[in-house]
């Protein structure tokens, strides 16, 4: 029998048209008569309405358009929508909710994004809270382990959904859980998005040693000290009882850091292979949010005087443009 669409009651709607934008919308068809679907402009619109599917990203998944309430405007999705699914690069953000001029009272806006937002130099959460007055109990943030291409897929994957109230968390996690989607719930909403800010930071130096040479021995101590020093990092930012061992934080990690599907990994490889860190982002077709959170992350660590080996590392040969082999030869010491 056919699952009932219900969406609990609940209008929802996603802002992004990447790939993990679109891995959204596909969960969110298991479960919703309607999907309110923020895209980046005319011609993506167009094209999914004539196509059935994204002609970016994740092209082999098809949309019933019946469920689909497509839009460039972002004030007439938020103005339809209970909860807001936030999906695009984080560089792109402060422009894409620039427009916003309607009430926000009573909207739960959800954060996948998983990265730094340039204009403050902070993370979604505080950049919600502090330019469009969000706070943090109308907020929810989704971490993985999850790529949008297994999503595709429909390979069984793990989300977890962080949120201060209890019952924030456990709207979305119904929104979203499927035959193919778990969905873990967490009240940690900043150590979840702090730790998938910074795995993307860890998946670029992976990325690097893969590109250098280096092979699995070393990658396995290269990530035991990544989880470590995230743990650090963690707990001087953002002190909470919290098992980084859990796969919101482990597990992320992990997938981010050996999966090749991972942008990240893929930057830091290109740059071990000898490309420089230009040439590197301009070859790639998506955003490797691990670029800019380095440099935010580094300041953080910088000022708080935290032992960061490998954020240290990674910033030397992004910002100061150092040559990654000699770095990487220096870091190898450091680890164990």
């Amino acid at each position: 029998m056919a699952k009932k669409k219900s969406g609990n009651g609940i209008s929802v709607g996603v802002v992004g048209s990447g790939s993990f934008a679109t891995a959204i919308v596909k969960m969110l068809t298991e479960n919703c008569k309607t999907i309110h679907w923020c895209v980046r402009n005319e011609f993506v619109k167009g094209a999914i309405e004539l196509k059935k599917h994204n002609p970016s990203y994740l092209t082999a998944v098809l949309f019933n358009l019946k469920q689909l309430q497509i839009t460039t405007d972002i004030n007439e999705l938020v103005s339809a929508c209970d909860v807001i699914i936030l999906a695009t690069p984080s560089i792109y953000l402060g422009k894409t909710l620039e427009p916003l001029n309607i009430d926000l009272q009573g909207k739960l806006f959800v954060s996948a994004i998983k990265g730094i937002v340039p204009e403050q130099n902070d993370i979604v959460a505080h950049f919600l809270r502090e330019k469009h007055n969000i706070g943090f109990r109308s907020q929810a943030v989704i971490s993985g382990p999850c790529h949008a291409e297994e999503v595709a897929m429909e390979r069984l994957s793990y989300l977890t959904v962080s949120a201060a109230e209890e019952e924030n968390a456990a709207k979305v996690a119904k929104l979203l859980e499927s035959d193919f989607i778990k969905v873990n719930k967490s009240s940690d909403i900043l150590g979840n998005e702090y730790s998938a800010v910074l795995k993307n930071i860890y998946a670029i130096g992976a990325g690097i040693a893969a590109g250098l040479g280096y092979g699995d021995n070393f990658n396995a101590v290269y990530v035991s000290n990544a989880i470590r020093e995230k743990e650090l990092y963690l707990d001087a930012i953002y002190p909470e009882p919290r098992d980084v061992n859990q796969s919101a934080f482990l597990g992320d990690l992990l997938v981010t850091a050996y999966s090749l599907f991972s942008r990240n990994r893929m930057l830091g490889n290109l740059i071990g292979k000898g490309y420089t860190v230009k040439s590197a982002i301009q070859s790639m077709s998506m955003v490797a949010e691990g670029y800019y959170a380095t440099k935010s992350i580094y300041e953080i660590g910088k000022e708080k005087k935290l032992k960061l080996p490998i954020v240290n590392t990674v910033y030397e040969i992004l910002y100061e443009e150092k040559n990654a082999e000699k770095q990487f030869k220096k870091l190898t010491a450091k680890l164990n």
